[in-house]
């Protein structure tokens, strides 16, 4: 199957997956068997990208990017978007490595793109009715529902999850962007590429997913990307509201 017939390409980053890699990469081509899959791994030590070039030699839907070492979440799909772009897929898709987003929901979230021309990105939301978080403490589910319903009206966007990651975007709507100018990290990767979509005029959509925390590994969450992210909301929250963000 070439690139241009794929129904979309799935990036996957990774660092220290050996654990779920082969679960994920099973779980995403059983949904979308038209699919194609690229995992973006960074240098792990625990031998992820070895377990991906054997899945790779045994199934040409799977590919895999390598890169030298542990450069961020945001650079990574960057450089799955590049990679896609290139290749001429017509969807591109973030998702985590760690079974944390249910990849029973990606052909309703490949649907919602692929079957309305006027949306540019489908992402899939805890926090629209019918979605949830399973074993969540409250203090968890407080935080996040706290900094997205801050980021929604700071930054006057009707998204009711902009800190999601598992997303679809249309390939056309990445094109248009400069992707060199996307330098952040973690929840604020995904307010930033949110942004992006909306100052370009594309359509955004939330479809209802059922997340769940990670069961093998160690989240790669840290005090400093939240930090990040709800400093770079309140800055681009003032320059949206004076006419100074620049794309």
């Amino acid at each position: 199957m070439n690139p241009s017939e794929a129904a979309a390409l799935v990036i996957v980053p990774t660092y220290d997956e050996a654990e779920n890699i082969r679960t994920i990469v099973a779980a995403i081509l059983a949904e979308v068997p038209a699919a194609h899959l690229l995992v973006v791994d960074d240098g792990s030590p625990d031998g992820t990208a070895a377990i991906v070039r054997s899945l790779a030699a045994d199934d040409a839907r799977v590919h895999l990017l390598e890169r030298t070492g542990k450069l961020g979440l945001g650079t990574a799909y960057v450089a799955g978007f590049r990679w896609g772009l290139e290749r001429g897929y017509p969807l591109l898709v973030e998702m985590d490595a760690d079974g944390s987003h249910p990849a029973d929901r990606l052909p309703a979230l490949i649907d919602a793109v692929a079957g309305a021309p006027d949306v540019a990105l489908a992402i899939g939301s805890r926090w629209v009715p019918g979605g949830s978080v399973v074993d969540w403490p409250l203090r968890r589910e407080v935080l996040s529902r706290g900094a997205n319903t801050y980021a929604r009206i700071m930054l006057g966007l009707d998204v009711r999850d902009i800190t999601a990651g598992f997303r679809v975007y249309r390939a056309d709507t990445i094109a248009r962007m400069d992707l060199d100018a996307v330098d952040s990290k973690g929840y604020c990767f995904q307010v930033d590429m949110t942004l992006r979509v909306d100052d370009l005029g594309g359509r955004i959509v939330e479809v209802p997913i059922r997340f769940r925390d990670r069961v093998h590994g160690v989240s790669k969450m840290s005090q400093s990307i939240v930090v990040e992210a709800m400093l770079r909301v309140t800055q681009w929250g003032l320059q949206r509201r004076f006419g100074r963000r620049k794309r």
